[in-house]
């Protein structure tokens, strides 16, 4: 069974991404932003952590790919987060 810190490591990683992709203000990223804010809206309401793991890793495999394009685009810190939160589950 996952933990509650766990969870909220993710949920945290998760808005870190979701932030990310905002940030970049890039069409090809707005089926991911949809898909965080829709993760983190559930869990915060039914407090099931699955959907934020998964875009977790989503997020973390699109983000490591954009750094390795643009690598002062995506900081080391974010993909650290993100690493950590789904190492866990």
């Amino acid at each position: 069974m996952m933990n509650v810190k766990n969870d909220q490591r993710v949920e945290k990683a998760c808005e870190g991404a979701l932030a990310k992709f905002q940030s970049l203000g890039n069409e090809k990223y707005a089926d991911i932003q949809s898909k965080l804010e829709y993760v983190l809206g559930s869990y915060a309401y039914d407090g099931n952590p699955v959907g934020l793991y998964e875009y977790a890793e989503k997020s973390l495999k699109m983000l490591k790919a954009l750094k390795k394009d643009k690598p002062r685009s995506v900081s080391d810190k974010l993909i650290a987060d993100l690493e950590k939160a789904v190492s866990v589950k």
